[in-house]
């Protein structure tokens, strides 16, 4: 199926590009029964980016969930409640997820499906089906109350610790990186929780705000972040059974920035790839340092890394490869236009 944008282009639902680029009928195996679950933390401003490889693991994992994040621009607040152990074995979920995609009926929330054109591939309208129901976070079985509630002022300059229930930080509470970066931070979370993020907005360009839910997620036991920093570790180092993979999808200037205001990501354990590969980028987008991927480049390789041998991985990468040929061959014609 396709639909019709502002720019009155045909566009795909599914994939979000022009429908002369759709991306579905390149999945060969799409909806991949992938047993490590994948979350994807999107910057918002990476959803409309031609190039975002993201839209690539949508369409070809079953266990995938994406949420798209906003920077701090007033204040932020964060509540970390822990999961019953009953819960610690479901799905990751959000409810916001998938560029708004139901993850069951792959059907755009905010679209009139009347409008899809009828001579559309009907595989564009089908290839989000048959996904596995996800948990939803008001489903947990989790600690009503909250065992950790912070809030963060812009770009997280400032935080406020409100309160912390946990009697084995209570001697650290009054330092938030210092409870999150603690062991007993860690191993008070390692069984699973659910973080909510609510988030302050201005009305019509005042001086009222008003609070509303950006994303509540659970993350489960066996949950890891694919991000290079310091405190990351090589997958042989990893000593548990990873269940969950947790990946920032943005430039490197913007998963910086999501990282640092989202802090709840500090407890969990941190992978990176010790890859010497270069990105299928290639020259049509730069990489700030040798070693940085695309987002499906990353989420391949590391569920490779993790014992995730799926038939169709590579092929998923082979999908990317022709979006990449297309944005080159986009530049080639422009510039053939202008001479």
């Amino acid at each position: 199926m396709v639909t019709q944008s502002n720019s009155k282009r045909p566009m795909c639902p599914s994939c979000s590009k022009p429908a002369r680029l759709c991306l579905c009928t390149r999945i060969k195996t799409p909806n991949l029964e992938n047993s490590v679950a994948i979350i994807v933390l999107q910057h918002s401003q990476e959803k409309k980016h031609p190039l975002n490889s993201a839209r690539i693991a949508q369409l070809g994992f079953k266990n995938f969930n994406l949420v798209s994040i906003t920077d701090i621009h007033f204040e932020a607040q964060f509540d970390i409640r822990l999961l019953e152990e009953s819960d610690r074995h479901d799905l990751v979920s959000s409810e916001v997820c998938n560029h708004g995609f139901n993850l069951i009926s792959g059907c755009p929330e905010d679209s009139d499906c009347g409008r899809f054109l009828e001579d559309s591939d009907e595989k564009c309208s089908n290839i989000l089906d048959g996904r596995k129901p996800v948990l939803q976070p008001e489903q947990c079985l989790g600690h009503d109350e909250s065992v950790l509630s912070f809030t963060l002022g812009k770009k997280a300059a400032t935080s406020c610790i409100k309160s912390c229930s946990m009697p084995q930080l209570q001697l650290k509470k009054s330092d938030l990186e210092q409870i999150l970066g603690s062991l007993e931070a860690i191993d008070a979370l390692k069984n699973g929780f659910v973080v909510k993020k609510l988030q302050k907005r201005q009305l019509n360009g005042g001086l009222e705000y008003e609070e509303f839910k950006e994303f509540e997620i659970v993350v489960p036991p066996g949950s890891i972040l694919l991000f290079p920093n310091e405190r990351s570790v090589g997958v042989e180092k990893i000593d548990f059974k990873v269940k969950n993979l947790i990946v920032l999808d943005g430039t490197w200037g913007k998963a910086k920035r999501m990282y640092k205001e989202n802090p709840w990501l500090k407890v969990l354990p941190h992978l990176k790839l010790d890859l010497e590969k270069p990105s299928l980028y290639g020259e049509v987008r730069v990489q700030p340092r040798a070693g940085c991927l695309s987002t499906i480049e990353s989420i391949v390789y590391a569920m490779k890394a993790v014992g995730e041998d799926s038939e169709g991985l590579d092929d998923l990468l082979d999908v990317f490869q022709s979006m990449v040929q297309d944005q080159r061959q986009c530049k080639a014609d422009k510039l053939s236009k202008v001479s």
